[in-house]
């Protein structure tokens, strides 16, 4: 119903930034409102981790490890979050995911979603 693709992912220096983008559809429903959109990142074998979250693309708290590097945006005629990443490090290396809430409309009625994305790799070298 409501999809989220990642994307801007890749291989990076350290001290590099990139710009990752979440990308929010309904493939047969059309969006309506997104109310929060965050971001999470994981490596292998821990725990996924809040990286930064968003509401209303208003207010936002960042994990204190990107604080001042990392900046969160969102485009809301285009559904479009982003992540901004600066000055990145090797403990910056994840599979970053975003998850997204609204609400779309399926032709008849209002619903809410609460989707993630499948994820985009980041990989930070020393």
């Amino acid at each position: 119903q409501v999809q989220l693709v990642e994307s801007g992912g890749g291989l990076v220096q350290t001290g590099g930034s990139l710009n990752l983008s979440c990308a929010v559809s309904g493939s047969i429903y059309s969006i309506s409102r997104i109310s929060r959109m965050d971001w999470y990142r994981q490596t292998a074998g821990k725990q996924r981790e809040l990286v930064a979250a968003s509401a209303n693309g208003e207010t936002t708290n960042y994990a204190d490890s990107v604080k001042g590097r990392f900046t969160v945006s969102r485009d809301n005629a285009k559904n479009t979050g982003y992540l901004q990443m600066n000055i990145l490090k090797p403990d910056d290396t994840a599979v970053y995911y975003c998850n997204a809430q609204g609400i779309y409309h399926d032709g008849n009625y209002y619903r809410p979603f609460n989707d993630w994305g499948r994820g985009t790799q980041v990989i930070v070298s020393a």
